[in-house]
């Protein structure tokens, strides 16, 4: 599953700005690091997830270019500081299974501070799959992997486009 996802998110992980939201371990953002993401913000609300995470980076010496933020992913998304931050190219969310609602709201909370044109991917119970538009979010694949599935989502333009003559 893990190299379907870096597979899809390849072409625009170089420089990006990589999201990994209710982080657990990190893997998702080391994974984009290792592949060239410029800088990772992993948010996490369990506290010794958190001490796991910043273990891992020290380990995999990419702990200069991520930041830890001990918080609720949902909350963290809607606080009006985070429109003002520099926009995320990509975006991983593994929220527990059974939380299909905030998957939902956090995906709908996302899609402002993804840039135009990035890419989301949440990863879910295959029974329970997110909407298909969240937001500013629209999807445009799913895979199954057994009971997970990920739902890609692609923030549509922050405006649209006029052809001249």
């Amino acid at each position: 599953m893990k190299q379907t996802v870096f597979a899809v998110l390849e072409p625009d992980l170089p420089g990006s700005r990589f999201l990994d939201l209710f982080a657990g371990s990190g893997a998702a953002a080391i994974e984009a690091l290792s592949r060239g993401a410029a800088s990772a913000i992993l948010v996490e609300q369990d506290a010794g997830a958190c001490r796991v995470i910043a273990a891992n980076l020290e380990r995999t010496g990419f702990t200069a270019r991520a930041r830890i933020v001990h918080a609720d992913a949902l909350s963290w998304t809607r606080d009006p500081a985070r429109v003002r931050e520099p926009a995320f190219d990509l975006a991983f969310l593994d929220p527990p299974y059974e939380a299909t609602q905030l998957l939902a709201d956090t995906l709908s909370a996302l899609g402002p501070l993804v840039a135009p044109g990035g890419r989301v991917v949440a990863k879910h119970f295959w029974r329970s799959a997110p909407p298909a538009s969240a937001g500013l979010l629209a999807s445009e694949r799913e895979r199954r992997f057994g009971e997970t599935a990920l739902s890609f989502y692609r923030r549509a333009d922050a405006a649209p486009t006029t052809e001249d003559g």
